[in-house]
């Protein structure tokens, strides 16, 4: 999949969640995001034949809170899923870390070639990169409009994320390893 299908695949969803917001509110916003989200992992699982890991249980989030958000007609649902999202993650990262266990060389193995120390690195610092991005949704949600977090949702978290993960390229350089050459026939 080219990266301008999967930028289309990942922020399309926050896309339409923010201009139906825009237009008809938050409940409106979150019915539309639940759609848009099951249509963006239908299509990853059509192009790469694949169920795409992280994007699932993010649609799972969306769904299980936007569900609550459209039945009991309360926004604070819709508002807490990217804390407990990035608290779930961060947990993960953090219990893998003390059971010395790796769970981004097992998402990410197929993409980046790491030194051990390098995944070890990597990981911690994405679990408090997710952290972060917990505590600074609930300072938003509970400080500013639902406009504001809706506007915070979509054009803070993404550029935060793409930031924080520009900002990991020196680390990934140096515990970069080289690729294994591949195996050739006998010799002639």
């Amino acid at each position: 999949m080219n990266q301008f299908t999967r930028l289309a695949i990942e922020a399309g969803p926050l896309a339409a969640f923010f201009i139906a917001n825009s237009q008809a509110g938050i409940m409106a916003g979150t019915a539309v995001f639940m759609v848009a989200i099951t249509i963006a992992v239908a299509v990853s699982w059509r192009l790469e034949r694949r169920i795409p890991v992280m994007p699932v249980v993010g649609a799972g989030f969306v769904l299980l809170f936007g569900g609550l958000t459209l039945w009991l007609q309360d926004d604070l649902f819709i508002k807490i899923k990217p804390t407990l999202v990035n608290l779930l993650f961060a947990s993960v990262l953090f219990v893998a870390h003390v059971m010395r266990r790796n769970v981004m060389k097992r998402l990410l193995g197929t993409v980046l070639n790491l030194s051990d120390e390098g995944w070890r690195t990597l990981s911690i610092r994405w679990a408090w990169f997710f952290l972060v991005l917990a505590v600074l949704n609930e300072i938003v949600w509970r400080n500013f409009s639902t406009d504001m977090w809706v506007n915070f949702k979509v054009f803070g978290i993404m550029p935060l994320t793409l930031v924080f993960s520009a900002f990991q390229a020196p680390l990934i350089m140096r515990h970069q390893l080289p690729d294994e050459p591949a195996e050739s026939g006998p010799a002639a």
